[in-house]
């Protein structure tokens, strides 16, 4: 994908004057990388008369197919429709808008340092877009971008093939774009109707996209006389996401034709007594999901093993259910940052009764680890190498066996909802691997065959229809001795439920 941004100058206010807007100099090519491939910055010409920059995003293949195995990976239609021939990788499309993110993210912004007053002037620009999808044709391309101040808008439609002119045109066109505009006004109309034109997305529209698009489109997308269509594509056609995102910019064209701010527009609900609730974190989620298991399993002693900083002591601690709780780490680093963060030395005698912090291997076993409730291992499994697993497996199940264990993980499926994520990469440096839920299952049901469990699982955070759940958590109860638990399920039979599901 390439795009080129020109401007024009005079010996006192030069063109070269770009490189500091874009906050890339001209004598340097740059190179970043994105989600889906690696973006390079560069200068074709720089002179005080005229000066262009140049992005190029080179796609990585692989990745884009790993995240974009049809709709429910990736979210956009045209990846579905091969994995190995499309036009993904070459035609602008909101790839190159999340490029532009990466790369421009200050000039998005309207900031620069070294010229602050520069950065708020309209400049002469140039922009080229060689192959733009553009589903609606040269016609639909015009009405997106000649009210926004542009005094040139081409789009020169691409044949299909130039030795077959029968065949006709392409849906793709060569943008041109000419006016005095404010960088950033103009990178922001780029960010929003490139993917717009493609009419698709290539990650999964969530509801963050309601205020991306408000931001990059503040100060011109309210009083646009496409406006719904510019929404309802950019939001995927995501009909709730879109009416929320048409009623949020109503209320930006009512206080601009009064004059008004949207603050004392939109001045309905007092704020001191609004109940919306916030986003809660997915570590907090998971912390609820443990404690919740804890409960039903009837756990008052509990072992946290890889009790890293002690956030879900902490969260133990705080309910009265658990009258033991034995936080387990190899890392005294974290073991002492746990410590100022209970505040043991300031903790009363009671309740500093309940609490114990050891250092301890997980793959290696320990008596004084018998006996206990429930033993919970929060993000932990993946953390170390795979080899390993057999040895923390018997020192849980084989050796220690409490009651009940909770193990949570990352679910890999989930990652593709995740934009910043770059494709193939796990979700922390010290992972050392990621499961789907499949191959979680399947290791899950294994174990609990092997020591004598049943095993349920429970999602953890908002569950995908597609891809499921961003953490999986396995509750492995131990069976009596007739092979069943409390609710009457066998270990063998909670084993082929997991490879069956």
């Amino acid at each position: 994908m390439f795009l080129t941004i020109s401007t024009t100058g005079t010996p006192e206010r030069p063109a070269t004057d770009l490189g500091h807007l874009l906050h890339k100099h001209p004598d340097k090519a740059q190179t970043f990388s994105t989600s889906h491939g690696t973006a390079h910055v560069f200068y074709p010409e720089a002179s005080a008369e005229r000066c262009t920059a140049a992005l190029l995003l080179e796609v990585d293949p692989v990745a884009l197919v790993r995240r974009g195995k049809g709709k429910g990976r990736g979210g956009a239609p045209d990846a579905a429709l091969a994995q190995y021939v499309n036009d993904r990788p070459y035609a602008a499309s909101s790839l190159l808008s999340v490029a532009m993110t990466a790369v421009f993210k200050s000039a998005l912004n309207g900031v620069c340092r070294a010229m602050p007053e520069r950065a708020q002037e309209a400049l002469p620009l140039r922009i080229e877009v060689p192959a733009l999808p553009a589903r609606g044709g040269a016609e639909l391309v015009h009405k997106l971008f000649a009210p926004l101040g542009w005094t040139r808008v081409e789009a020169v439609a691409v044949q299909l093939d130039e030795q077959f002119p029968e065949w006709g045109d392409s849906r793709y066109v060569r943008l041109v774009l000419e006016g005095e505009l404010r960088l950033a006004d103009a990178l922001r109309q780029l960010y929003v109707l490139l993917p717009v034109l493609d009419d698709a997305k290539h990650y999964w529209v969530a509801p963050d996209e309601v205020d991306k698009l408000l931001r990059a489109g503040e100060g011109w997308l309210a009083g646009h006389p496409e406006q719904k269509l510019i929404t309802s594509r950019y939001l995927s056609r995501r009909w709730g996401l879109t009416r929320q995102a048409m009623e949020r910019l109503e209320l930006v064209r009512l206080a601009e034709s009064d004059d008004l701010d949207v603050e004392s527009v939109d001045n309905a609900v007092d704020e001191t007594t609004d109940t919306e609730e916030k986003p809660v974190p997915l570590a907090e989620q998971r912390r609820a999901a443990i404690l919740e298991a804890l409960g039903t399993a009837g756990a008052s002693r509990v072992l946290d093993l890889g009790c890293g900083q002690g956030q879900l002591v902490q969260a133990m601690l705080r309910d009265v259910r658990f009258t033991e709780i034995v936080g387990v780490d190899v890392s005294m680093r974290a073991l002492a940052v746990a410590a100022r963060r209970l505040k043991l030395d300031r903790m009363g005698e009671r309740q500093a009764g309940r609490i114990t912090l050891r250092q301890g291997a997980l793959t290696y076993t320990d008596k004084q680890l018998k006996g206990y409730d429930a033993a919970v291992l929060s993000e932990v499994i993946e953390h170390l190498d795979l080899p390993r697993l057999p040895a923390l497996e018997y020192a849980v199940f084989g050796s220690a066996r409490p009651r009940a264990v909770l193990v949570t993980t990352p679910n890999v499926e989930y990652n593709v909802r995740w934009e910043t994520l770059p494709a193939g990469h796990v979700r922390h440096g010290d992972h050392r691997f990621e499961w789907t839920r499949q191959e979680f299952r399947d290791w899950a049901g294994q174990v609990a065959g092997r020591h004598g469990y049943a095993v349920r699982f429970v999602p953890v955070g908002p569950e995908d229809p597609e891809v499921g759940p961003p953490t999986q958590m396995a509750v492995f109860t131990m069976t009596t001795a007739d092979g069943t638990t409390t609710k009457g399920t066998t270990a063998h039979e909670a084993t082929k439920e997991a490879k069956a599901a």
